[in-house]
């Protein structure tokens, strides 16, 4: 499978291949500096320098060798988190510092896949499985207890904080519908539906000057996120409307599972692959 990592003008819809591997690599994250995005394949994480782009940079995570794609850079770009799968259903968030170097433990409840990371730098919001529903949590990064931010049934997933910090935006199905994006108080409180459609709608990402909000969207008749499928990537204003497809191609696991947004929210970035043969 061939992965193409595209970088998009919101603007005007212009596009730049930054780079192509005939690997599979997955859910590229910005970095706040601007100057490169961080990358996962192969159970690896790899930097991607966006002056030079020719090859992926292998980032040492110390001992971690089955990351996942959730994985994203702190405010101030000073620590990357990460979350490592070493067998079904055990996904645990670490963090460690940017460049690489001994993790440090955050989740000590399994499984947990990492998906925001607070303004103020100072929290992380995930979706867990505990018992035998999927909701959103967030715990302080210098670790410590967990907070449940969402309750009841239905998937949920992909939460991320917009850039006042106010709010997380996730995906759900709790509704008893295809999957909408959905957005809870960042303290806990009342859902707030923000789309309303017969698409499966998955991970939501608010731009950082706070105009927008991408999002990933199959068909109906899709099941979960998996890969390699038709998949649109959507906008949306932060109070729901304005809709409009950005691009359509082969894609979906992978594609844009974390945070992309450039810093000077000009652009966004994301995976597309190759159509199966």
């Amino acid at each position: 499978m061939g992965s193409t990592v595209v970088l998009h003008a919101i603007e005007t819809g212009a596009e730049e291949v930054a780079f192509y591997t005939d690997d599979l690599i997955e859910a590229p994250n910005w970095s706040p500096c601007g100057k490169f995005l961080v990358i996962n394949g192969g159970g690896r994480l790899f930097r991607l320098d966006l002056a030079r782009p020719d090859r992926l940079h292998p980032i040492a995570t110390a001992g971690l060798n089955a990351l996942n794609n959730d994985h994203g850079i702190s405010p101030d770009g000073s620590r990357l988190v990460v979350s490592d799968s070493p067998g079904r259903g055990t996904s645990i968030i670490y963090t460690l510092p940017i460049d690489g170097g001994e993790p440090q433990r955050i989740t000590p409840n399994t499984p947990s896949w990492w998906h925001g990371w607070s303004p103020d730098g100072a929290t992380l919001a995930y979706t867990a499985r505990r018992g035998d529903t999927f909701n959103i949590f967030t715990i302080p990064v210098a670790g410590g207890n967990e907070t449940q931010v969402t309750f009841g049934g239905g998937h949920k997933d992909g939460p991320d904080y917009s850039p006042d910090g106010a709010w997380i935006w996730y995906n759900s199905a709790h509704h008893g519908e295809t999957p909408d994006l959905f957005r809870v108080p960042a303290a806990g409180g009342t859902p707030e539906r923000m789309t309303a459609d017969d698409r499966v709608n998955w991970f939501p990402h608010p731009s950082p000057d706070g105009r927008h909000v991408v999002y990933l969207s199959y068909g109906p008749d899709v099941e979960g996120h998996p890969a390699d499928k038709p998949v649109e990537l959507r906008c949306i204003a932060p109070d729901g409307s304005g809709k409009r497809t950005l691009a359509a191609f082969n894609g979906g696991q992978g594609t844009i599972n974390v945070p992309s947004w450039s810093p000077d929210s000009a652009r966004f970035a994301y995976v597309r692959y190759d159509p199966p043969s």
